[in-house]
């Protein structure tokens, strides 16, 4: 499983790292409100291929935030749709992991949501529906263009 990258000092960091330092920055302001997104963006690569980064953020309401991000690279993806499908499959299998860690060290209130790159307007709209549906058929809440900043910015700055 690839590791991910600090956006603050290009750290690699397994899951159960990255999960101390959300929860190390929420405990830094336990009056704060905080947010746990993941969200998972792609670029389609000569031959089939896609090159996929997940973030995930860690959102001190009102006053910032910090991320950490991954790269990993895919073979046979022939289809937009089989890409948004693939992204969103990411998002959920880091989102279970994320949320287990955040559970088993007893992180401070938190709200958790899957970023996906999906919107009203271009040519994802067709698939929202499936998408979203997917995510919350595994009891997490999804965010969609343009709340889906996970996905849609911090991830795709990194494609």
């Amino acid at each position: 499983m690839p590791e991910f990258l600090n956006s603050s000092f290009g750290l690699k960091l397994s899951v159960p790292q990255v999960v101390r330092e959300v929860i190390r920055f929420m405990r830094e302001d336990s009056r704060r409100q905080y947010k746990v997104m993941i969200g998972t963006d792609s670029e389609r690569l000569p031959g089939n291929k896609a090159d996929f980064v997940t973030a995930v953020v860690v959102h001190r309401v009102g006053n910032g935030g910090r991320y950490f991000w991954r790269r990993i690279e895919h073979v046979s993806i022939h289809t937009l749709r089989d890409r948004i499908i693939k992204e969103a499959l990411i998002s959920l299998d880091i989102a279970k992991e994320v949320l287990m860690e955040l559970k088993k060290a007893s992180a401070p209130d938190f709200g958790f949501e899957i970023h996906v790159d999906v919107g009203e307007n271009g040519p994802t709209k067709p698939i929202i529906q499936e998408v979203v549906g997917m995510i919350r058929a595994n009891n997490f809440e999804a965010k969609t263009k343009p709340d889906s900043y996970a996905a849609s910015k911090v991830a795709d700055r990194h494609v």
